[in-house]
This record gives structure tokens, C-alpha cells and sequence, in this order.
């Protein structure tokens, strides 16, 4: 009997390895230079891109940085974003939290196209575009940089239902976001750090409503002067737009300052300086942009490693809006 117990014990344990190592195995062929011998200027081809939209229009980069997170909370990080709907595919593009909301697709096509042509052939995926996008735009609005870990393939699918599921809505208490950051691996640390995406952009009054008219966590004249923008009245104004700090077109740390002062703009923003034990992280990134920046860089590399494509897995899309088998 013990030997019994011995064997099932042991292939549980033997099953949780392997598990684990085919899990991580498409981690660690994630690699900053991927691209080095295929095509070298894939990198440089980017950033050039995007600097140049960025300048056009500073809330660009903001576009691009949540395009990426809004793919890598669906199905990992994979691209599924940016396909359009089909006979066959139901696109993200039209699931509630992208709606009306989640923008910068044409110039994923400008960066396609200008990468394909520096490289000859469609090498790049659609999905390490975005990861490296949202790297580039935030180094372009004076933000950190890092090394992006690059591999990822295309899907060939999409899940609106997984992005009205996973992505983390405005208006989450502090309890549900940690648990929708938990169910893609990362942590407090993580949510923190990410959310101060929000030092740049802006958000739609349908989004920060609840949280002018409802909540009494929010400093007052702040929340009268976002109702000149946004009225009580669900369907009216619901696209205006709001700062998401008052520095909303550079990458700094107002964000965490603007929570100290009861002026986050989402209920769920709020939610990290309102007695909890995010207070304290929220306090040190006020003061201390360094370390801001640090758990920034070392989340978004974690982030861009959710479930990514690799090896035979998924395609190299010749058009990011459509699979390549599509006519």
C-alpha cells in the first residue's frame, strides 16, 4: 500500500515538472535578439516608426502601449488584437473593453509594412510589434527603457469573450484587480507598477463617471471639474475624454502624486491609494521615479511573456488584421 502511495506521489510530481517545462519552454525561446541575423534592422525600422507617430500625436504612444496590454490579457501575447472580424473570426476589436476605445492600428500597419519591406519577407510577428511599440512609445514619452524578449508567433484566432473576461475593468475594487492580475501570473508588485501605464493617455467618460458622481474618494473640485466634461446622464458624452494625470503626455510619475491627492481619475485607479496595502508602494513611487521606472520595465518584460506563441506554434502574419489563410 505505501508503495502504492509512493508511485501516485511520485507521478504527481513528475506531472507537475513536465507541466511546468512544457509551460515555460515557450518563455525560453523568447530571446532580445531574436531578430539579429534575420533581419537586423527590424528594431531600428520600429522605433522609427513610432517615434515619428509619437510626434504627430503624443497619445499615440499611449494607443500603442495599451494595444499591447489589451492583447497580452486576452490569450497571452499573441497579436489576436489587431485581427479585423471575418465570416469565420470574431474580431477583439468589438468586445466591450476595446470598443470605442483601444486605437493605433493603422500605424501597426505603417510598422508592418516598413519592417516587411526592411527585412524582405514577413519575419516579424505581429505580436513582437506591439511588445515592441509599446517599449519604444514610452521611451519616446520619457519613460524607461528595456530589453524585449522577441519569438512570439501570430494567432490565427481571437477571443472577444476572453477580453470582456480578462481584461481588468475601471470600475474593480482593489481585491478584484489583484485577482485579474493574479490569473495571468503577476502580483501586486506587477499591478501596481503597470497601472502607472495610466501616467499617460486618457479614459472615456463612460469609464470615470461612476467615479465622479459616486465615489467619495475623490478630491471634490476635481470631481466638478470633470463633470463639465462628463455628465451624469449615461449616454451623454459618454466618448468625452479625460487626462488620465494632469501630466498626460509624459511618462513620469504624476500618476502616483495624483492618487495621493484623491485625483485618480478610474474608480479603479483610486483603488490603490485608499488604505490598502498598496498605499505604501503608491507613496514610493511618488517620490521615487527611479524605482517607478525599475518595476515598470521589470513588469512589462514579465507581462510580454504571457503565453506566447513560439517554435511551430501560431504564423508570421504577411497582414496583422488578417490570417494569412484568409481570401
Amino acid at each position: 500500500m505505501a508503495s502504492s502511495h509512493g508511485n501516485y506521489y511520485f507521478s504527481l510530481i513528475l506531472s507537475v515538472l513536465v507541466f511546468a517545462i512544457v509551460a515555460s519552454s515557450g518563455l525560453s525561446q523568447l530571446t532580445p535578439d531574436y531578430y539579429e541575423n534575420s533581419c537586423p534592422n527590424a528594431l531600428s525600422t520600429i522605433k522609427s516608426v513610432v517615434e515619428a507617430a509619437v510626434e504627430k500625436e503624443r497619445r499615440m504612444g499611449a494607443s500603442l502601449l495599451r494595444l499591447h496590454f489589451h492583447d497580452c490579457f486576452v490569450n497571452g501575447c499573441d497579436g489576436s488584437i489587431l485581427l479585423d472580424p471575418t465570416s469565420t473570426i470574431e474580431s477583439e476589436k468589438n468586445a466591450l473593453p476595446n470598443k470605442n476605445s483601444v486605437r493605433g492600428f493603422e500605424v501597426v500597419d505603417e510598422i508592418k509594412h516598413a519592417v516587411d519591406e526592411a527585412c524582405g519577407n514577413p519575419i516579424v510577428s505581429c505580436a513582437d510589434i506591439l511588445a515592441v511599440a509599446a517599449r519604444d512609445s514610452v521611451v519616446a514619452l520619457g519613460g524607461p527603457t528595456w530589453d524585449v524578449r522577441l519569438g512570439r508567433r501570430d494567432s490565427t484566432t481571437a477571443n472577444p469573450n476572453g477580453a470582456n473576461t480578462n481584461l481588468p475593468a475601471p470600475f474593480l475594487d482593489l481585491p478584484q484587480l489583484i485577482k485579474s492580475f493574479q490569473n495571468q501570473g503577476l502580483d501586486e508588485n506587477d499591478l501596481v507598477a503597470l497601472y502607472g501605464a495610466h501616467t499617460i493617455g486618457s479614459a472615456r467618460c463612460v469609464t470615470y463617471r461612476g467615479h465622479i458622481y459616486n465615489d467619495t474618494n475623490i478630491d471634490p473640485k476635481f470631481a466638478n471639474s470633470l463633470r463639465y466634461i462628463c455628465p451624469r446622464d449615461v449616454g451623454v458624452g459618454d466618448d468625452n475624454l479625460a487626462p488620465l494625470d494632469c501630466t498626460a503626455t509624459k511618462f513620469d510619475s504624476q500618476y502616483y502624486s495624483d492618487l495621493i491627492n484623491k485625483k485618480g481619475l478610474l474608480h479603479s485607479d483610486q483603488e490603490f491609494f485608499n488604505g490598502g496595502p498598496t498605499d505604501q508602494l503608491v507613496r514610493e513611487y511618488s517620490y521615487d521615479s527611479e524605482a517607478f521606472f525599475q518595476d515598470f520595465a521589470n513588469s512589462m518584460i514579465k507581462m510580454g511573456n504571457i503565453q506566447p506563441l513560439t517554435g511551430e506554434q501560431g504564423e508570421i502574419r504577411a497582414n496583422c488584421r488578417k490570417v494569412n489563410n484568409y481570401y
